[in-house]
């Protein structure tokens, strides 16, 4: 089992510095200036990252000329506290003459094996997506 180990620091308002076992910071605004991305964002974004990243991987592994991948994420939440994801669609760009079915087959590994994000998401939220070429 591994570890992994987070931290921010309040900095100002409600702006925090956070930290993570890489030693990467970044800057988390929850107020409504959004000077930085909320920690909600980031939920979202690392959905985005984690599934992006296994597509890719299992595409190159299956050698499909895959040039260009852009994931969009688009979530609902709930009205009232915990204001939680209930829906969140993804919308995957995907660039090269890659076969649908290699495609569609990265996206349900990814969904349904490989990315944590997606797995812990799931139990709270309705995850679909759709896939759009750009070649």
């Amino acid at each position: 089992m591994s570890t992994t180990n987070a931290f921010v620091q309040w900095t100002e308002n409600e702006r925090f510095l956070g930290q993570a076992s890489s030693r990467h910071a970044i800057v988390i605004d929850s107020s409504d200036d959004k000077t930085a991305n909320g920690p909600m964002e980031l939920v979202l974004i690392a959905l985005c990252a984690c599934t992006a990243t296994d597509v890719v991987s299992i595409l190159q592994k299956k050698r499909e000329p895959v040039t260009s991948l852009e994931v969009r994420a688009s979530g609902e939440r709930a009205d009232s506290v915990p204001r939680i994801y209930t829906k969140i669609h993804l919308t995957y760009r995907i660039g090269g003459k890659v076969a649908p079915k290699s495609m569609e087959d990265a996206v349900h590994l990814s969904k349904d094996k490989y990315c944590s994000v997606s797995q812990m998401l799931n139990k709270a939220a309705e995850i679909t997506y759709e896939i759009e070429y750009v070649d």
